[in-house]
């Protein structure tokens, strides 16, 4: 039986707990909050993610808290026609075998965390922060600090030490085990500027609470909608290719703000826009694909290894897959990583190039991608997201890589 320790408990991290747990291991969870909990807005689950789920034994938690959504929707914001729509029931339920859903990224966590905190192998300690780490051919010795109460409180603060049998590094895109093994600076900043907010949904005009994700584009923005917490609310998220920069996380700005930055908004889109309160923003960032997750008894995983733009909606997803991956074949650390280091980085430089070529163009180039996008039939569509949304993980992994 291997002990492992996990830095992170974000929704990566518990996963891995999960699935390392669930081959007989013993897996500790060192989270740098003062408690175990997932801030944000809305979250998109592909087909490729319900079967992690499925395989991590929470998919039907994590349904019973969805909400289904019956088409992806592709408006053109300026005019507020309709572009295209690619169908989520029916023909692609029947073919990926698993819906699309939307959740508020809460009810994506909940379940992982009421799973690791039934297992009586994962011990969970918040108020952790993982700094380095030192190893032998033996053994991993894992240094951080403790604060009373955790990061967010001004407490004690204790450096600390833990030694394992494997390191597992879950802390997100300003990991401090990926500085340590990949070394390679701060992340991307990709010049673009996210505003969410989350509203009720009875303050939505009753014409407007479309069961769809829809995405409005216009020239170097773009302005996402879909329903979360099983219909109660609306979550809304509009992005800006304004070159931001610097670095900006979950700070408060104001409405008349947001409203400002978005002026060529079609009326509907508009009178959604307007709607929002409490707006948060974030500037988006990712990092270049890198072939090195390993360092012997180390490795990587999810946004510690390939942060992604969210314009996939793709990181949660491939991160529940590494999980699945990194449990099945652990602890052999060079496997997993072998055998998701290709299709992560696709992933990643697909999300760059969406943000680039089919949510931001302006003038003729977005008429190109207009007529494009109408020409597709349903089938055309479902293909061209097969290979995300159609991923089995079981049929990836080896039979002699299983341990």
């Amino acid at each position: 039986m291997a002990n492992t320790l996990i830095a992170g408990g974000g929704i990566g991290g518990l996963a891995a707990a999960l699935s390392i747990a669930r081959e007989g291991n013993r897996v500790t969870v060192l989270e740098r909050g003062h408690r175990f909990a997932e801030l944000g807005a809305g979250i998109q689950l592909a087909p490729n993610a319900f079967r992690a789920l499925d395989l991590l034994g929470v998919g039907d938690r994590v349904r019973e808290r969805a909400v289904f959504i019956d088409e992806l929707r592709f408006m053109d914001g300026t005019t507020g026609d309709r572009v295209a729509g690619l169908p989520l029931t029916g023909a692609y339920r029947e073919r990926f075998g698993n819906p699309y859903a939307v959740v508020s990224r809460g009810d994506l966590y909940q379940p992982l965390l009421d799973a690791c905190r039934a297992d009586g192998r994962i011990e969970l300690l918040p108020g952790h922060t993982v700094t380095g780490y030192t190893q032998s051919a033996a053994k991993v010795v894992v240094t951080g600090r403790a604060v009373d109460g955790g990061e967010q409180v001004s407490g004690r603060v204790t450096a600390t030490s833990f030694e394992a049998d494997h390191l597992i590094g879950a802390d997100g895109i300003r990991s401090a085990v990926r500085a340590q093994l990949v070394g390679d600076g701060r992340p991307r900043v990709s010049g673009h500027t996210i505003y969410r907010s989350v509203i009720p949904m009875d303050r939505v005009p009753p014409e407007l609470r479309w069961n769809v994700v829809t995405l409005w584009a216009g020239p170097k923005w773009h302005f996402v909608h879909y329903p979360i917490g099983g219909g109660r609310f609306l979550n809304l998220a509009a992005t800006r290719d304004d070159g931001a920069a610097r670095e900006v996380a979950g700070e408060p700005v104001a409405r008349e703000v947001v409203q400002n930055r978005f002026p060529g908004l079609s009326a509907t889109a508009r009178a959604l826009l307007e709607l929002g309160d409490e707006w948060r923003t974030w500037v988006l960032c990712d990092r270049d694909p890198v072939s090195t997750w390993v360092d012997g008894r180390v490795a990587l995983l999810g946004d510690a290894a390939h942060p992604m733009l969210q314009y996939a909606a793709q990181g949660a997803c491939t991160a529940l897959e590494d999980a699945v991956v990194l449990g099945r074949v652990f602890p052999d650390l060079d496997a997993y990583a072998e055998l998701r280091r290709e299709r992560t980085a696709r992933a990643t430089l697909t999300a760059r190039r969406l943000g680039e070529h089919l949510y931001h163009p302006a003038g003729d180039a977005a008429r190109d991608r207009n007529a494009t996008l109408a020409a597709l039939s349903e089938t055309d569509l479902h293909d061209h997201v097969a290979w995300l949304h159609a991923f089995d993980l079981a049929e990836r992994i080896p039979s002699d890589a299983v341990r």
